[in-house]
């Protein structure tokens, strides 16, 4: 016997699973993110809580994500434009490792560090609904806020003008 399901919505099996996916690998990989390290692609570790005093932004993207590939120009602009006060990470959406990721980020022209273990998890911040966004953490390596969509240059100047010195 056959009993239908009232108002279940169908997922779109490549975008629908997707976020939930990402979120169920990132929380597993947290789980052994003891002392806050995270591995870089280009190798070595980055601590979220120890940015000598710069706020950081970690960008989520994905290759397919339009928004994603104009944003990716004003990120660099605004990094180089600020090494002393800003750090700026990326996140692949996709989860892509090795060769993949490497390709992915030399086709979007990506200049900054990429981070290889998702910290939302460990920041208590839900997967994304849509793609771009950004989260802004201060030198403690505390959320300060989560900007979705793309971002310009100009809104990330006055997110650290509004940080202050």
């Amino acid at each position: 016997m056959n009993i239908p399901l009232p108002n279940v919505p169908t997922l779109d099996r490549r975008r629908g699973l997707a976020p939930i996916l990402f979120w169920l690998v990132a929380t597993l990989a947290a789980c052994g993110q003891s002392d806050g390290g995270y591995p870089l692609l280009d190798g070595g570790e980055l601590r979220l809580d120890q940015a000598d005093g710069r706020l950081t932004f970690i960008n989520y993207w994905a290759e397919w994500c339009a928004p994603c590939r104009e944003e990716i120009p004003e990120l660099n602009a605004f990094a180089a434009a600020h090494p002393q006060r800003v750090r700026v990470l990326s996140v692949n959406f996709d989860a892509a490792t090795g060769e993949a990721l490497r390709d992915q980020i030399a086709a979007l022209g990506i200049r900054f560090p990429t981070l290889l273990v998702d910290p939302r998890p460990a920041l208590g911040v839900p997967p994304p609904q849509g793609l771009p966004e950004t989260l802004v953490l201060d030198d403690r390596g505390e959320l300060l806020e989560v900007r979705r969509g793309p971002q310009t240059r100009a809104d990330l100047e006055a997110v650290l003008a509004e940080a202050g010195p």
